[in-house]
């Protein structure tokens, strides 16, 4: 029996590769901040299913990302859809700083712990969702986009350490675009805005095939495609924004 772990599968992103995992076969252990929420993810198939409450934020996550694993007997995949971000022109630091605690603190505390897990193991899959937001940095939401580029980054490194050290593990860097989520509801008009199921089923395509990096989807691939050959003088006059 296959078994995966995600962390923030209670809803958006997350939830929707968990129930497309759970088609497909696979035991799955959740983990989230609000136990309501887990607690009511279970009751979909309780057999199959493990729960931990877990802050990415908090010291005590890796331990409780431990625990996790031992509910559900181990880990072959790990997928961490945890994160959060904001435009935030004005630079108000509390919502810069809340940013940097969860995509980059948190982010790190989670890829590790599963990364030492899989060494300890011998074998496993890590996938992270970052987004393609790391690809430039975008002036409406300089936090976000510079944490996403973070996660770009440290999984590459992550990915030569493994080879360095002959790990036989695999990564996934899974980056969308604008999708329906409880993250974009502050209210903003988004382009190119993508139903959560269907992001769910390209991300499951992409984690069987192994892929190393996977932009969803096409609209946005050839969009970072371009962004990457503008040049700095030219982007730094683009108005790149959401409307």
């Amino acid at each position: 029996m296959k078994r995966a772990v995600i962390i923030g599968a209670t809803s958006g992103i997350g939830y929707e590769v968990a129930k497309l995992l759970l088609l497909q076969g696979w035991n799955i252990g959740v983990a989230g901040r609000r136990q309501s929420s887990l607690e009511a993810f279970q009751t979909i198939a309780p057999d199959h299913i493990a729960i931990q409450a877990l802050d990415v934020t908090e010291s005590d996550s890796e331990a409780k990302l431990q625990r996790l694993i031992e509910k559900l007997g181990g880990m072959d995949l790990f997928l961490l859809s945890s994160g959060i971000g904001k435009q935030n022109m004005e630079l108000k630091p509390d919502i810069e700083q809340s940013i940097i605690s969860t995509n980059v603190s948190g982010f790190t505390r989670m890829v590790d712990a599963a990364f030492l897990y899989f060494k300890k193991q011998g074998h496993g899959h890590l996938a992270v969702i970052s987004s393609i937001a790391g690809t430039k940095g975008l002036g409406a939401a300089p936090a976000y986009s510079a944490t996403k580029r973070y996660q770009n980054i440290y999984i590459d490194a992550l990915e030569q350490l493994a080879h360095l050290q002959k790990l036989n593990i695999r990564f996934t860097d899974i980056r969308p675009g604008f999708v329906d989520t409880d993250l974009l509801s502050s209210g903003t008009d988004y382009p190119m805005l993508m139903k959560p199921g269907i992001v769910g089923e390209s991300i499951v395509k992409a984690l069987k095939r192994k892929k190393r990096i996977a932009i969803i989807d096409g609209r946005y691939a050839f969009i970072v495609f371009f962004w990457r050959m503008i040049p700095q003088w030219l982007w730094k006059r683009m108005p790149v924004k959401t409307r």
